[in-house]
């Protein structure tokens, strides 16, 4: 069974919903250890709840950002880890790390990339008046943000959306895709090419049939 190795900074929202995922047969996949680089992080509790181990690792505790993540690379493959999962992880993941795990890292972010990368996406996204936005789940390369797009999920910015309002209907789909990206992986279904992820069907699978358009404001409206 592919063993996860999840890395969180804060309340670990979307680490519960691979909790629970992974504990409901889902994901084809366990939670074997969870990095934090913040020890007050609520992550720890969730942790805690479900009897999966968790380290504390100091960033202060070393000479530079790259001896940090050999660290973390370190510690994740001493326990067999297959997948690296950065849930609410606040730092920007060095080349060590990466080199260790090469595209067996996922990262979610709550605007549709490549759309406004970095902190505050929700409040880009209004601020910048679009009228739609979502969530996208990518493989984590050296930039911010610009790994292949793995799966998005989107939804119409309301008129009166406040950064609070918009974010909360963004996690609940964050809580959906990012699961279903490592079901995925698990299944040994997602193919890299250059800049593309291909999902490949399973035996006697039919192509992928378009869904409903999502327009906002609504045709007609």
């Amino acid at each position: 069974m592919l063993k996860l190795g999840v890395l969180a900074s804060g309340r670990g929202s979307n680490f519960q919903s691979i909790i629970d995922a992974a504990e409901s047969g889902r994901l084809g996949a366990s939670v074997e250890v969870l990095v934090v680089d913040n020890p007050s992080a609520f992550a720890i509790k969730r942790a805690e709840n479900h009897n999966i181990q968790h380290l504390f690792i100091n960033p202060r505790d070393f000479a530079s950002k790259d001896d940090f993540f050999v660290k973390i690379a370190a510690e994740l493959k001493g326990r067999g880890v297959g997948l690296v999962i950065l849930a609410g992880f606040m730092r920007i993941v060095r080349k060590p790390l990466l080199d260790a795990f090469p595209m067996r890292v996922m990262n979610i972010h709550p605007a549709l990339l490549p759309s406004f990368p970095g902190l505050h996406g929700q409040s880009q996204t209004i601020d910048y008046g679009v009228k739609i936005s979502g969530c996208t789940v990518h493989f984590v390369d050296e930039g911010m943000d610009t790994g292949p797009v793995i799966i998005q999920a989107a939804v119409p910015v309301l008129p009166r959306d406040t950064e609070e309002k918009l974010s909360a209907r963004i996690l609940s789909l964050e809580h959906k895709i990012f699961p279903e990206a490592i079901r995925l992986f698990s299944e040994g279904r997602l193919e890299v090419e250059g800049r593309i992820v291909r999902v490949k069907k399973r035996s006697g699978q039919n192509e992928l049939e378009p869904e409903a358009s999502l327009v906002n404001p609504p045709l007609g409206y």
